[in-house]
């Protein structure tokens, strides 16, 4: 029933689609690891993993940059940074400055954490100047901008306010969590956020996408991307080898 799942909601059956199950879908992951006592050494098997599996991007917090985007340099895998994480309380300049150096490092999407502060304090222009300013800087450097709304905070008004913003300001994704508060991922918000932002920009779920069978029902609720740090356990549910070394997939762009 997974394997059914995940092919339907690309849109295909099975046997329209010429590669691997694991292989058609590799490229909606996001490959995690924001845990603040990560190693180099765990830092180097998510770049590895990474570019084995073919996965979009790795996902890592602003230190390892330069290290990720070096050891990726020869690989489809984009590095991906968090921005504002996990909060989103920095003021704009300091969330641009950031932003600016992860891309002078080499970083190619980043992750920000929406104000959430000022959303539920009414202060629309301010979360629209915060994401507006992240989305300019983004796009001047070619790389694309996802917005954190951390939606297990919000309210289900607030939720259709924030991502009507993210798209006033430019903004490529929007994304359910930061997998740091009190919840993830879910498919109620997955799709409110498909119904509100429509084709205009993508969605990204995060947060508590354990296995195969979440990873299916987010791709099926509207996401366009999933950001687990259990993406070797879920493609090899979904029959990817086990063994390292394998040459990386190739990935449809996303």
């Amino acid at each position: 029933m997974v394997a059914m799942s995940v092919y339907s909601s690309l849109g295909a059956e099975p046997a329209a689609l010429p590669v691997p199950e694991w292989q058609a879908v590799a490229w909606c992951i996001d490959h995690t690891l924001l845990r603040p006592e990560a190693s180099r050494a765990q830092v180097v098997q998510i770049c590895d993993e990474a570019a084995q599996y073919g996965f979009a991007c790795v996902m890592i917090n602003p230190t390892w940059v330069s290290f990720c985007a070096g050891r990726l340099r020869d690989t489809p895998v984009k590095t991906g940074v968090v921005i504002g994480f996990p909060l989103g309380a920095s003021v704009t300049t300091a969330k641009r400055l950031e932003a600016e150096e992860c891309l002078r490092l080499g970083a190619d999407e980043l992750d920000m954490v929406m104000n959430i502060g000022a959303l539920k304090s009414g202060d629309h222009a301010l979360v629209e100047t915060d994401i507006r300013v992240l989305a300019e800087t983004c796009h001047e450097a070619g790389a694309i901008l996802k917005v954190i709304l951390e939606c297990a905070l919000l309210t289900n008004k607030e939720k259709e306010t924030a991502c009507q913003l993210a798209l006033a300001a430019g903004a490529d994704f929007v994304k359910t969590s930061t997998g740091f508060s009190t919840g993830g991922a879910t498919l109620e918000d997955v799709a409110l956020m498909r119904r509100v932002v429509g084709d205009r920009c993508r969605v990204k779920a995060a947060g508590g996408v354990r296995n195969a069978a979440d990873f299916a029902a987010m791709l099926q609720a509207g996401a366009d991307r999933i950001g687990t740090s259990a993406s070797v356990n879920i493609m090899r549910e979904l029959g990817a080898p086990g063994a390292p070394g394998t040459a990386a997939p190739s990935r449809r762009a996303h």
